[in-house]
């Protein structure tokens, strides 16, 4: 059973990852984790007076229940976050939502799209192919604005030799990695005319949008593309509704969501107008 009280965990490490993100690593304080955790779930942190906000896991936990997290200071939870060190306390809560479709992914030819801190929800996924032996079918197309943009230095590094991993910059970039994530895209896959079983996409949801319609439009079915999809989630559990997507609610039936699922519940979020604007924003 989902424990809804907040357990306790402890930041055992933390440094800076990119601008305005950190990377985290928590062990757990008192209690082990009951649930068992797939790879694209996230979980809940507290801050007792401030409040509680939804991460996702950069890595699952490990035999010692540790585990890790990019964060971004975006907002004032966050902010309180930042301020605290090694040997810090605060509330836990998960996993929560839909993973990754690992079982789907193996033996299969993989691409990875992601964008900016979206590299963090597909870390654990990458270091899953990685440790079991499907690293030579995984290709990682990681775009951002710029190199200042970038995060997760250290894994890059680590995967770069193991996968084949290419980096693009919107600015800064050389002539052969410059531009949008969608303009590379078409050209890897018409240079190598090998196209992916399946695509994994996350980042800002206009350059997922983005690279699923391109996919499609380069051959791929809807349903061989999924896609990480963030919302205000306050609750974990469907019960506050700020992450309802059509008869969805983010936080149970996604954040993972198959490309041609989430076509269908946007045709149907599109005729109830007001009601996608009361749930998003309220």
């Amino acid at each position: 059973m989902l424990q809804l009280t907040p357990q306790t965990i402890r930041i055992v490490d933390v440094y800076d990852d990119g601008s305005h993100a950190r990377h985290f690593t928590f062990e757990p304080k008192g209690f082990v984790h009951d649930n068992p955790i797939s790879i694209g779930q996230f979980f809940m942190l507290t801050l007792p007076g401030v409040g509680l906000a939804p991460f996702t896991y950069t890595s699952i936990p490990d035999k010692t229940g540790r585990f890790n997290a990019l964060i971004r200071n975006v907002g004032h939870l966050t902010e309180k976050l930042f301020s605290l060190g090694k040997g810090d306390v605060l509330g836990y809560n998960g996993p929560f939502g839909r993973g990754w479709p690992v079982g789907l992914i193996k033996h299969k030819e993989v691409l990875i799209v992601a964008g900016g801190c979206g590299l963090a929800p597909v870390a654990a996924t990458i270091d899953y192919l990685i440790n079991n032996g499907y690293s030579k079918s995984v290709t990682l197309l990681y775009a951002t604005r710029d190199s200042a943009s970038q995060v997760l230095k250290k894994e890059r590094t680590r995967w770069s030799s193991s996968i084949k991993l290419i980096e693009t910059l919107e600015v800064g970039g050389d002539s052969d990695h410059s531009g949008l994530p969608t303009q590379y895209l078409s050209h890897l896959l018409n240079k190598d005319d090998q196209y992916p079983d399946i695509v994994l996409t996350c980042g800002p949801e206009a350059m997922m949008m983005a690279v699923a319609n391109s996919c499609v439009d380069l051959g791929l079915k809807t349903s061989d593309i999924w896609m990480s999809i963030e919302r205000r989630m306050r609750c974990g559990v469907g019960l506050c509704g700020h992450c309802y997507v059509a008869n969805s609610y983010a936080c149970q039936q996604g954040p993972t969501y198959r490309y041609d699922e989430y076509l269908a519940l946007e045709s149907k979020t599109v005729a109830f107008e007001k009601d996608k604007v009361l749930f998003q924003y309220c």
